[in-house]
């Protein structure tokens, strides 16, 4: 019995906090004064043009002439590294310093014995 009371009273307050959020006004109403320009900072402005000129003077949407000159520059850097992987590999598993622990290791394993 006092359960239902309690859950009653919960929703009564949330259907009190629901009507009051839909009662207050949304927006502030803007004064009455009369209209004013927005002040236009001219160091903001000439610093937003220097910033962007470089823009102006590239055309990075015209980078590739054609399909064919991006899908060589793609095989050209897959190639490359491709070689720069595989020139790694070889680094790794030919590095002398870790053949000559794994000679050390095998013999240590075999003075074990």
């Amino acid at each position: 019995m006092a359960r239902s009371r309690s859950s009653a009273s919960a929703l009564l307050a949330i259907a009190a906090v629901v009507a009051y959020l839909c009662l207050v006004p949304a927006f502030v109403a803007p004064s009455r004064g009369p209209a004013q320009a927005p002040e236009v900072d001219l160091r903001v402005a000439a610093a937003t043009f220097a910033g962007l000129s470089p823009l102006a003077a590239e055309q990075p949407a015209a980078a590739y002439d054609s399909v064919v000159a991006m899908l060589q520059s793609w095989l050209v850097g897959g190639t490359v590294l491709i070689i720069i992987f595989a020139a790694a590999l070889v680094a790794a598993t030919a590095n002398p310093l870790t053949k000559r622990r794994q000679e050390v290791a095998a013999t240590m394993m075999g003075d074990k014995k």
